[in-house]
């Protein structure tokens, strides 16, 4: 079984722009129960991911490419709204690969740092610009920012 393990923070400042470049990302969510189902486009390829419940720091996940019609007519029709609007940026830092999200639209204003580990006892170095952590807050989790945006808090 596929198993995310990360970490979750808000983030400070605007040091971490120079360390990396961004790609625009789509993405929404597929009402269904006891998973959450997204559809996402990064760049010009579509994802189907299917994640189960968050424990501590972990949970299950399987993510498959799709095409990206698929993706682009999933996200038109089937995924609740607002959709998920952000641009991403990958940071090597300390030998970690952080993705930092700066969301746009009704989530405008919110960026969150990212960082995954192989387990959750895994001891990471903080970057300077890393924030508040917020891994087992539900409100960071971006299918909770489709029903409860930014914009809204």
């Amino acid at each position: 079984m596929a198993k995310e393990i990360e970490r979750k923070f808000l983030v400070d400042g605007d040091s971490w722009r120079q360390l990396g470049e961004g790609s625009l990302y789509r993405q929404g969510y597929i009402p269904s129960q006891g998973a959450t189902v997204r559809v996402r486009i990064a760049g010009n390829q579509g994802y189907l991911t299917i994640k189960g419940p968050t424990v501590n720091f972990s949970r299950s996940e399987f993510e498959y490419p799709i095409p990206l019609a698929d993706a682009q007519e999933m996200l038109d029709t089937l995924c609740d709204r607002p959709l998920i609007e952000k641009t991403r940026y990958k940071i090597e830092w300390a030998g970690f690969v952080w993705e930092v999200d700066e969301f746009a639209g009704a989530n405008q204003g919110l960026i969150l740092a990212e960082v995954e580990l192989t387990d959750e006892a895994q001891q990471i170095e903080i970057p300077d610009w890393i924030g508040t952590e917020v891994t087992g807050d539900p409100r960071y989790f971006n299918s909770y920012l489709v029903k409860h945006p930014f914009e809204e808090w």
